[in-house]
């Protein structure tokens, strides 16, 4: 019966290695951002889907917004960009950042600028996982920095 024990706890001990092993392995592969998130900013809720370039890069990019229609029921536009050959860009078209890498070392993604369509600016931006799976993405402007939370839903 001692015998039985102990191998259970061994048998135990060791998955939870494998586990730990394979979460690791998980957080160390860049790949892991990709997928579709969705979010909310200023309440507005939108879906955003990260993919893989074939630069090894990554980019996110708007596929659905939930309020999707002006005051005037007009598809909404990227209006506030300062780029001005993107502002007829549908809301549900808009690229939210492109050119992201992957820091290993860090664990986290950066190299890019992430766009704000409501404010029509660009910050420097971060991306890493929290504990409970959150994609968390933190823009900067100078000294100030403010982080948004996208739920990965595929």
């Amino acid at each position: 019966m001692k015998a039985k024990k102990v191998f259970m706890l061994l048998a135990i001990m060791l998955m939870g290695g494998q586990i730990t092993m394979a979460q690791n392995a998980l957080n160390n592969n860049g790949d892991n951002i990709v997928g579709t998130y969705e979010g909310t900013q200023n309440g507005d809720r939108f879906k955003a889907k990260i993919e893989k370039l074939k630069d090894g890069t990554y980019r996110a990019q708007v596929f659905w917004v939930e309020n999707d229609k002006d005051a005037n029921g007009n598809k909404r536009l990227d209006e506030k960009n300062p780029d001005k050959s993107l502002r007829s860009t549908p809301a549900d078209r808009i690229v939210l950042f492109s050119g992201l890498k992957y820091d290993a070392k860090k664990k986290e993604w950066n190299g890019t600028k992430i766009y704000d369509p409501q404010r029509g600016i660009r910050a420097k931006m971060t991306a890493s996982f929290e504990k409970d799976g959150r994609l968390k993405l933190t823009g900067s402007v100078l000294l100030i920095s403010e982080s948004v939370y996208w739920k990965r839903i595929q």
